[in-house]
């Protein structure tokens, strides 16, 4: 269960303590925030803003309201929580990374400069966001030589897995899962039954609508994936897992690297989207394709891991990450009640 526990008279500047009871998961952070923050005026200068902004969330945290704000990174230490104010769609972060497990908390208003929704994501979830080529990847990987064709790369699912999801050969026909379904006891593929699915892939036919349309094919893809699985709504949401509800992430190849995001496939932190789910437990389809035509692509091989094994299938490198001014652009469906 996500902790709900409010942090009660300490300082923010606190170090950031994960394992602590007044360390706030993102869904009760959210839950707070939006309470507190909706209806209220931000209608002042940009530095009264911000300055409004901590005053506020350090009385909705329970946190003393200090006499001097610090600068530091991020604003709130002991949340690991950064803050925005946003009356567009265009969030500028100034020289610093984004940080994949850091919070940023985005306060949505309106022309009147009133406070309409509050959101709370992790810097992994806000670089998923950056579609302009101004964030790197920082992790990559391409597939170790000697491994070729199609191939089921890891034995089983973590051990954490199957204990938190059970994972069954077939889906039960009475339910209908859609793709950005929360993953449930019971109702989670096993990798084993993943991997026979998604075989049946191999030699289909994807459009491909051309250079630089990478969303587009990706998003081909995904409705084939979710198909194959007999799930109902492929739509792609812009979170990590791809498809939430088996616990996926698909990566269409036309190129040998892969790009990772801000967060390694073997890391053992938590995944902030699900309660008790591990990075390292997310399952992995990377699908490889090549060119038939100047429309259309061949599904060759598929690769099927678990995070925890990723790296046992494929060569870890790494690039770096932009440390200047980010400019990531938030889609207006981020916000369910900024209208």
């Amino acid at each position: 269960m996500p902790r709900q526990s409010i942090a009660s008279a300490k300082s923010i500047y606190a170090p950031c303590n994960t394992e602590d009871e007044s360390y706030l998961s993102i869904r009760s952070l959210e839950q707070l925030l939006r309470k507190s923050i909706r209806g209220l005026s931000f209608d002042y200068p940009i530095r009264t803003r911000n300055k409004v902004a901590k005053v506020v969330i350090c009385k909705a945290l329970g946190y003393d309201v200090p006499a001097t704000f610090k600068r530091t990174q991020p604003r709130f230490p002991a949340q690991d929580l950064d803050v925005y104010v946003q009356k567009s769609n265009n969030l500028q972060i100034w020289n610093q990374e984004v940080s994949p497990f850091r919070r940023y908390a985005i306060i949505r208003v309106n022309e009147q400069n009133m406070a309409t929704d509050v959101r709370v994501l992790t810097g992994e979830e806000l670089a998923r966001l950056d579609k302009t080529g101004t964030l790197t990847q920082k992790y990559q990987a391409s597939r170790r030589q000697e491994r070729t064709g199609s191939e089921l790369a890891s034995k089983a699912d973590t051990a954490a897995m199957i204990q938190l999801f059970s994972p069954v050969a077939t889906l039960p026909k009475e339910i209908r899962l859609s793709a950005q379904d929360a993953p449930r006891r019971g109702l989670v593929l096993s990798l084993d039954s993943l991997w026979h699915l998604l075989c049946g892939l191999v030699g289909q036919v994807l459009d491909d609508p051309g250079k630089d349309q990478e969303r587009l094919r990706g998003a081909a893809l995904q409705r084939m994936v979710c198909q194959a699985m007999n799930l109902g709504n492929s739509d792609d949401s812009g979170q990590f897992p791809d498809v939430a509800c088996q616990l996926l992430e698909v990566k269409l190849q036309t190129s040998p690297t892969i790009d990772l995001g801000l967060v390694s496939p073997d890391d053992k932190g938590p995944l902030s989207r699900f309660d008790g789910v591990r990075h390292c437990d997310v399952r992995y389809s990377v699908v490889y394709g090549e060119k038939v035509s100047d429309s259309q692509l061949k599904i060759t091989d598929i690769v099927v891991v678990t995070g925890e094994d990723f790296f046992a299938a494929f060569r870890r490198f790494e690039g770096s990450v932009t440390n200047s001014k980010l400019q990531i652009p938030l889609p207006d469906t981020l916000f369910r009640d900024s209208k």
